[in-house]
């Protein structure tokens, strides 16, 4: 048998003399592979005699471990080494910026409850919360509505199974129970808002079964009509975005309102778009009324001392009409195109819609809100700096992303006039001194809207107005 000693002294020394894996592979192969020299030895053990195998056969293994220690070894120095190399040669600019990472953006109904809240708090509503699940009696019977009334049938609500008495709750069918709740919690005035999911049993191109309501609750002494008809107004002046708008009141009816109407605005239908506030088309965005005194009585309010007015929309519906979109099932479709095509960047100063209780201020004023705007200039500079890009993609959302450019000056104008309607409104007075405030907000939007949207003070001026004259059409 080959001197072992010897060879082990060669091969150590081919080890040690290569420079590189692929040449220390090789190595590896032609002595301890199959048929490497080693390897080979190790066969000639079965043709020894036992004493010979007891001799030899630990020294074999023993000189191919330490064959394959050595081979190990190197492996990791001839590693180490080329990573170095490479780290020398391949460097990394640490001080160049990250690439640009995807972004959400904010949902267009999260975005039109947004905005919806903030008109209605920049003229003293404050806004109301109450579950999904509701009660029979919040959701149909104190609201007037029959035992024999369609919304009652299966076929149009959803019931849950009975509980432990026999009753079944419901999948609230419109947030009408909110304002229900909230008379029911404390005396008046209330001033409300209540936004939120409602559910029905209707799927098509312009329903599903789950989709988005605002309700608006008024009660107080000596309201009427004008005050609903001025509130209307002045929701789609700021909402649509336009200084002037068409509105009719068609007599309607429902249960919980007496008088009842539908609001229409007008449009016109153009290669099939719908154009808000031109042509001499109507379209229905909304139903409104007076409270009915049913309804007061029910939660035990006195309607001869007591009045109030009630309008609800579909937020889906509106931002369709607002933004051109033309099946309502896209909300819902989590489609990352469309999303990322009528997505609305995030912002940093949260929203007012963000800032909702539980139960109202029963007692709300105007003054919160105003007092918040004075923090909206950052989120102006963030909107009109976001996305550029998409919202180009967009042409039906980007008149949403602009406005005011006059927005100061009209606001210090109205400050001084109509000195007389002022004073009689002592509530006037906040809100023109919260005018004074908004130039920089009106600067920051200056280069991102066209000049659409009248800016309204308070609503207790053109309340007061409507007293004199709030005829409905």
């Amino acid at each position: 048998m080959e001197n072992l000693q010897d060879l082990e002294t060669d091969i150590i020394t081919a080890i040690s003399a290569s420079d590189n894996l692929t040449a220390l592979e090789g190595i590896r192969v032609s002595e301890v592979g199959k048929k490497g020299r080693v390897s080979l030895l190790m066969r000639e053990l079965g043709k020894m005699t036992p004493h010979e195998k007891t001799e030899f056969g630990p020294k074999l293994n023993s000189l191919k471990s330490r064959i394959n220690d050595a081979i190990a070894d190197h492996k990791t120095h001839l590693e180490t080494a080329e990573l170095n190399q490479r780290l020398q040669s391949e460097r990394i600019d640490i001080t160049l910026p990250s690439p640009p990472e995807n972004s959400g953006s904010i949902h267009p109904i999260t975005q039109v409850m947004d905005e919806v809240a903030e008109i209605f708090t920049e003229i003293g509503f404050s806004i109301a919360e109450g579950p999904e699940i509701e009660e029979d009696f919040y959701n149909f019977t104190a609201l007037n509505i029959p035992e024999e009334h369609p919304a009652r049938q299966m076929h149009d609500t959803f019931y849950l199974p009975e509980d432990a008495d026999g009753k079944r709750k419901v999948l609230r069918t419109h947030t009408s129970p909110v304002q229900i709740r909230t008379m029911m919690s404390g005396p008046p005035p209330y001033r409300i808002i209540a936004p939120g999911r409602t559910y029905r049993c209707d799927s098509d191109a312009t329903h599903t079964p789950m989709f988005h309501q605002v309700e608006a609750l008024v009660i107080d002494k000596n309201i009427h009509m004008g005050h609903l008809k001025w509130c209307i107004e002045e929701f789609c002046r700021k909402f649509f975005e336009l200084d002037d708008v068409k509105i009719r009141f068609r007599p309607s009816y429902f249960p919980f309102t007496e008088p009842s109407a539908e609001v229409d605005i007008g449009c016109a239908f153009k290669d099939g778009e719908i154009l808000i506030g031109e042509g001499d088309d109507w379209l229905e965005i909304m139903g409104c009324g007076m409270v009915n005194a049913r309804v007061l009585e029910n939660v035990n309010l006195d309607p001869n001392e007591y009045q109030g007015f009630a309008f609800g929309m579909g937020l889906d519906r509106i931002a369709m009409l607002k933004w051109g979109i033309p099946d309502l099932r896209d909300f819902f479709a989590a489609d990352m195109r469309w999303l990322k095509h009528y997505g609305f960047a995030a912002l940093d100063i949260p929203s007012l819609s963000t800032q909702n209780t539980n139960m109202p201020d029963k007692s709300p004023s105007a003054a919160p809100a105003i007092e918040a705007n004075k923090n909206r200039s950052h989120k102006a500079e963030a909107r009109a700096s976001a996305r550029p890009s998409q919202r180009e993609e967009s042409p039906s959302a980007a008149p949403a992303i602009e406005a005011n450019k006059n927005r100061s000056h009209k606001a210090e104008a109205r400050a001084s006039a109509r000195p007389s309607q002022r004073e009689e409104s002592p509530s006037a007075a906040p809100a023109i001194e919260a005018n004074k405030n908004r130039s920089h907000k009106a600067e920051a939007r200056a280069s991102a809207r066209p000049s659409q949207r009248e800016e309204s003070p308070s609503a207790a001026p053109a309340i007061e107005a409507n007293n004199k004259g709030g005829d409905v059409r």
